[in-house]
């Protein structure tokens, strides 16, 4: 698959692929109950990225291996339509 990076050039994506998404919700423990939701025993590394000024959200990303575009399409938009998830990106 090709996308376009910072400077409109076509970068060409091989799978599988690592892929890291960065999941921003209230807690911890809502991106973490909504990963296991999602990609329930999938091999996966979960990270803490950062707190918001107010410490209303956190983000953390997630690295796991997508196989193919649709895969990575299928996890994104999961993640984007869990009821505890607010952002992903």
């Amino acid at each position: 698959m090709e996308i376009l990076n910072a400077r409109d050039e076509k970068v060409q994506i091989e799978y599988p692929a690592n892929w890291e998404y960065k999941v921003i919700a209230f807690s911890k423990n809502l991106i973490t109950n909504a990963i296991k939701d999602i990609i329930d025993d999938r091999d996966h590394t979960l990270t803490h990225s950062h707190n918001s000024k107010n410490g209303k959200y956190i983000s953390m990303n997630l690295d796991i291996l997508v196989h193919n575009e649709d895969d990575r399409n299928i996890i994104f938009e999961s993640l984007k339509k869990h009821k505890d998830i607010k952002m992903v990106l």
